[in-house]
């Protein structure tokens, strides 16, 4: 495969990570250098590649363009007790047109996902999340989007493709793959009402920040998403200053790495994005330095994944059936691994949305269902199902 059109990391950071330990994250990892060339994807679990491109960026011009201030904190961290082998790609470069980039990166993430390698893609407008969700037509199935972000980036039908309409392609354009959004973090003075209640009759789903910020809420959600895409904006200003759209609420970058670490331990999640970095507005590199642990504590995540999506063998699981007085029976599944949760629906194996059916859960939703309530993520996906 021709990968012209990557940028191999700059020399000067190549001698940069050479001078850290040599137990450091620099010294651990496989990089694209001009010297070396493209390196070996064999054996390797997460390939990290930037995306130099901003011109959709909406309020943030820039975006995208200093990506080695990030891999500079990355390559000095240490690096976990990782059984896993990981590849710095380099960045793709801006194309003559916007078209160009986003097919490059189709196509890179493509080739990346075919061979189960798990992207981690730095940006750039999260307009490149429209990009990463076409990767998966190939795969022939469909997919669910998760997006951390205090916006829903709907837009209008009649919009061009920014990063702030993105979502509205992705719902409305062919092939339709998309099975379930879920927001996470959301600014209600952000979102028009409109917009709201959209997502609700569309059976997504969305989290205010303050609901969100109660971690346990939303750690079944990323067990649930293929994609895992984030709005750096999504932290609150103090916390991450390199957004031009940073706001004083949101995420503290505790709880922003404590996300990445549930996207990276979920067994379903196989490409995830860090969006919006522009290094003009950073601060001390303060930014720089929060999306490198970001992407420490995905890469983390995804070395303590334990393999427990159902069913990897039903002896594996415990099953607990709740009657209900005016509806079938419920179906959980706690799994002996991990003590997770998942509650069943029942449809036809020949439903192409079959691998939907599984809906990870919490032992609350369980609680709940004792005491006659069905939970609301069952309802938006039995609606989807039976469509």
């Amino acid at each position: 495969m021709n990968f012209d059109y990557l940028l191999p990391v700059d020399d000067a950071l190549i001698t940069y990570a050479k001078m850290q330990p040599i137990i450091s994250f620099g010294q651990s990892i496989e990089i694209h250098t001009a010297q070396n060339g493209f390196p070996s994807l064999e054996n390797k679990k997460i390939a990290i590649l930037g995306v130099q491109e901003d011109r959709v960026s909406v309020g943030n011009s820039g975006t995208g363009k200093d990506l080695d201030a990030i891999r500079k904190e990355l390559y000095q961290l240490y690096p976990g007790n990782w059984p896993i082998n990981v590849a710095d790609l380099g960045n793709i470069q801006q194309g003559n047109t916007i078209e160009d980039t986003y097919f490059a990166l189709n196509e890179l993430l493509s080739y990346l996902l075919k061979r189960g390698v798990i992207p981690v893609i730095i940006g750039g407008g999260q307009d490149l999340t429209y990009s990463n969700y076409r990767a998966y037509d190939l795969l022939e199935q469909t997919v669910n989007i998760v997006a951390v972000d205090s916006k829903f980036d709907l837009g209008s039908i009649e919009d061009e493709l920014t990063s702030q309409s993105y979502l509205s392609k992705i719902v409305m354009n062919q092939p339709a793959n998309l099975f379930n959004f879920c927001n996470i973090g959301y600014q209600t003075y952000f979102n028009s009402q409109e917009e709201i209640q959209l997502l609700d009759s569309l059976f997504f789903d969305a989290y205010r920040l303050g609901e969100a910020k109660e971690l346990e809420n939303i750690e079944p959600v990323f067990r649930n998403a293929d994609i895992v895409s984030i709005d750096i904006g999504s932290v609150r200003r103090s916390e991450a200053p390199a957004n031009n759209n940073a706001s004083p609420n949101g995420f503290y970058g505790d709880e922003i790495c404590a996300i990445s670490r549930y996207a990276g331990i979920s067994d379903k999640v196989s490409s995830f994005g860090i969006y919006e970095y522009n290094s003009t507005y950073d601060e001390h590199h303060q930014t720089a330095h929060l999306i490198a642990q970001m992407i420490w504590y995905f890469i983390e995540g995804v070395s303590f994944r334990v393999n427990d999506y159902p069913f990897s063998g039903r002896e594996n699981y415990q099953k607990f059936t709740v009657l209900l007085e005016e509806d079938d029976p419920l179906t959980f599944y706690k799994s002996h691994k991990s003590g997770r949760w998942w509650i069943e629906i029942n449809i036809l194996s020949s439903n192409k949305n079959k691998r939907h059916a599984l809906i990870p859960c919490t032992y609350s939703d369980y609680v709940d269902a004792t005491k006659q309530i069905i939970p609301e993520k069952w309802y938006k996906a039995m609606r989807k199902l039976v469509q």
